[in-house]
């Protein structure tokens, strides 16, 4: 997988209406890619499918897509790597034609040039994402199984700050290198980026070899870099850690915050925003999930309209209705902002509506008071 998604650049306000279309489509345009990352959930191949959406069929998905109407949600273009599409450009191209933004997570293979960074900010490419997974060459190209692939990407970071085309890195964050968080901050804190995401670990595709954080841990970590986001050169989110949503409230509410007040601030972007609920994935089949992560298929662009599968696929509608969850996270005071990650919950329990595994947190006490409003966040 070329770059784990993250909602790149994907800050907006919390009052999109999730019921009517996603904020964020993750098109996966090919499974080809020149990686073989341990932890790819695409189980990424070196040469693309017999049967990925071909042109006509990708530009009939671009024509679905602006039917959802304004405001229109954002792609990002994924893979594999997209830039082994050899439509890609004409693809930007037709979705910038119809007002649809496009951000770019390119695989850093020898592809990924120098001139093709410049060509993606000439073209209209709204951001890209690069993964980095360490602080050092050793592990990095160890995870990613292609030797010179850290140092590549620093080298994509640079030409990418040389050109202002906006990047966000994302960094897998598991059991197996949680201890060099630190050093990758260090390290990230010395180049140009817009946002570090960090991808909690899903044990899905590769992602099985590697070892997922336990909660004490993760929420640890969460808790970190939750106080550290208030003085970072850049942003810091989290993918499929929707308890850090949870974790930022609590420190708004200690700090004398109300919830229409966190509601209203630029802590609650993207609150809300979790499987199915804001993001849909589109695989390189035409295959319509709920995330990339929570491989349930709930429909198929060649045989639906997109907005028609969103909208009123039942796993989809389930998805955003955290009150009907179960167990803890049907129950908690924060579900509407966080709700958990729904293919964690799946991955570990079959149920994609179970509390998600790896958040400690007991709902009730002072927090549900402190919840409690006439007025209902849009979700």
């Amino acid at each position: 997988m070329a770059g784990h998604p993250g909602g790149i650049g994907s800050v907006k306000p919390i009052n999109w209406a999730y019921d009517r279309a996603p904020m964020i489509i993750y098109w996966e345009m090919t499974n080809a890619c020149g990686l073989a990352c341990k932890h790819c959930r695409a189980t990424a191949m070196p040469d693309p499918a017999p049967d990925e959406l071909n042109t006509d069929e990708s530009l009939r998905l671009l024509d679905s897509i602006a039917e959802f109407g304004k405001p229109l949600p954002h792609i990002v273009m994924t893979g594999g790597d997209p830039l082994r599409r050899p439509d890609l450009e004409l693809l930007v191209n037709a979705a910038i034609d119809r007002g649809i933004g496009v951000s770019l997570a390119p695989a850093v293979t020898p592809l990924l040039t120098a001139e093709r960074i410049a060509w993606m900010k000439d073209l209209g490419i709204g951001a890209i994402s690069l993964s980095l997974d360490a602080s050092n060459a050793h592990d990095h190209d160890a995870l990613r199984q292609v030797d010179g692939t850290f140092d590549a990407t620093l080298e994509a970071l640079r030409q990418a700050a040389a050109v202002k085309l906006p990047v966000q890195v994302n960094t897998l964050v598991s059991a197996d290198n949680a201890d060099d968080l630190e050093a990758m901050y260090g390290l990230l804190s010395n180049e140009t980026l817009m946002q570090w995401s960090l991808f909690f670990l899903i044990s899905v595709g590769r992602g099985t070899q590697l070892t997922e954080l336990d909660p004490g841990e993760a929420e640890r970590l969460l808790s970190h870099w939750g106080a550290r986001s208030a003085t970072a050169p850049f942003r810091i989110k989290t993918t499929e850690a929707m308890q850090y949503r949870r974790i930022l409230a609590q420190r708004l509410f200690a700090e004398g915050k109300t919830r229409e007040q966190i509601e209203a601030g630029r802590a609650s972007a993207g609150f809300g925003i979790r499987d199915g609920n804001g993001v849909v994935f589109i695989s390189h089949q035409g295959k319509v999930y709920p995330s990339g992560f929570l491989p349930i298929e709930v429909g198929s662009v060649r045989e639906q309209q997109l907005a028609d599968i969103y909208q009123n696929a039942p796993l989809m509608r389930q998805l955003r209705r955290p009150e009907e969850f179960h167990g803890r996270c049907g129950v908690c005071e924060f579900h509407r902002w966080c709700g958990g990650s729904r293919a964690r919950a799946w991955a570990r329990t079959g149920d994609p509506l179970a509390t998600d595994p790896m958040c400690p947190y007991q709902p009730g006490g002072r927090y549900a008071e402190l919840m409690r409003a006439d007025t209902v966040p849009v979700a």
